[in-house]
């Protein structure tokens, strides 16, 4: 009989523990965030402060609702993991590099495309040192640009299956902090001049 209850047991105890699930997601927000910090810093793109008024009506009220009585909220806060020495190498590199690579994108001759790397648009008007610039540049910036979001995956143990959600968060910023007049691809892979 004892048999029997300790079978019981551990039967309850298995049901109970595959009724318990982990929730594990990908922090999107947290990772965009990320994202356009490196775009702004390496596009020297200063940050606007400006909120607009149904920002400042939402402080508003989270400053009143932080006065009140009665049992506050907990929030999660989840920060991204961006100051690895690998990442901060990579970061500066792209950074010096896009001086050289900003009069290639306002003569159109690359754009940003929907997973965070840049393609060739058109090359008709360089000559021949400035193809060959151009393709060191840009096969040296798609380089560090793979390394970048492959280092951000491990450094915040997202997983591999994570990767291109990764760069295609890091393709919103690199569109978005885009200059008007310089060739951006859309999700469903059409280009376009941004406005």
């Amino acid at each position: 009989m004892r048999k029997k209850y300790k079978f019981l047991n551990l039967g309850f105890i298995i049901f109970i523990a595959a009724c318990v699930t982990v929730n594990i997601y990908f922090p999107a927000a947290a990772v965009q965030k990320a994202a356009d910090e490196i775009v702004e810093d390496v596009r020297k793109i200063e940050k606007k402060e400006e909120q607009k008024p149904e920002q400042k009506q939402m402080n508003l009220f989270q400053e009143i609702k932080r006065l009140s009585w009665g049992p506050a909220e907990a929030h999660a806060q989840i920060d991204i993991n961006v100051s690895t020495p690998a990442i901060r190498a990579l970061r500066d590199s792209i950074k010096e590099r896009f001086p050289q690579l900003k009069p290639f994108y306002d003569k159109g001759s690359i754009g940003e495309n929907n997973v965070g790397l840049l393609e060739t648009r058109d090359v008709s008007g360089l000559n021949l040192k400035e193809k060959a610039d151009l393709n060191r540049l840009m096969d040296m910036e798609n380089k560090d640009r793979k390394a970048l979001y492959t280092e951000i995956m491990k450094a915040n143990k997202l997983g591999q299956e994570n990767l291109l959600q990764i760069q295609k968060i890091f393709a919103n910023s690199w569109r978005e902090k885009s200059q008007a007049g310089w060739w951006i691809q859309n999700d469903k892979g059409e280009w376009e001049r941004k406005k």
